[in-house]
């Protein structure tokens, strides 16, 4: 893949990106352009391994949910809505919207639960397109769907 390739792919599908990894940080938007900006440095470095037989975002995907993965290793998880709460950033995309209470209660689901409800839910990936991203088995990502919506019902009181 040529630079210029990779360019193109890149503006096309930045938007998306950048949705599932605020998604992913609950909207903290600083981290998630952080990680997003890590994301297509490991891409652009990675490309020409890159072979055009899935889809670029997918692809792309990948390789921003490791990056969460590692990231999300540094930090703890919390088991709590009001836990939750402590934690906003003022830097959050939602912090006085619609949104808040999803990502509180996103932000209280262990990572690899939190990325499948968000690739599913949120980006309207299958549960085939999820297991390839995460690198996990199909039966996995059901568990982890099944688990994540149990916890979002509970925590949002649906």
């Amino acid at each position: 893949m040529t630079r210029e390739q990779f360019i193109t792919l890149v503006e096309r599908e930045q938007e998306a990106l950048r949705g599932f990894l605020l998604a992913l940080c609950c909207g903290n938007k600083g981290d998630a352009d952080d990680l997003a900006q890590d994301a297509l440095v490991k891409a652009y470095l990675s490309c020409a391994g890159y072979q055009d037989r899935g889809r670029f975002r997918s692809w792309l995907f990948k390789i921003a949910h490791n990056t969460f993965l590692n990231h999300r290793a540094s930090l703890r998880t919390v088991a709590t809505l009001d836990e939750a709460r402590t934690l906003i950033s003022p830097t959050s995309a939602d912090s006085s919207f619609e949104h808040q209470s999803l990502y509180l209660a996103l932000r209280t689901l262990p990572p690899k639960e939190r990325s499948a409800i968000t690739l599913y839910y949120l980006s309207g990936y299958d549960i085939k397109e999820i297991a390839a991203i995460t690198d996990t088995s199909e039966d996995a990502v059901k568990k982890q769907l099944s688990r994540g919506r149990d916890k979002l019902k509970e925590r949002l009181k649906l």
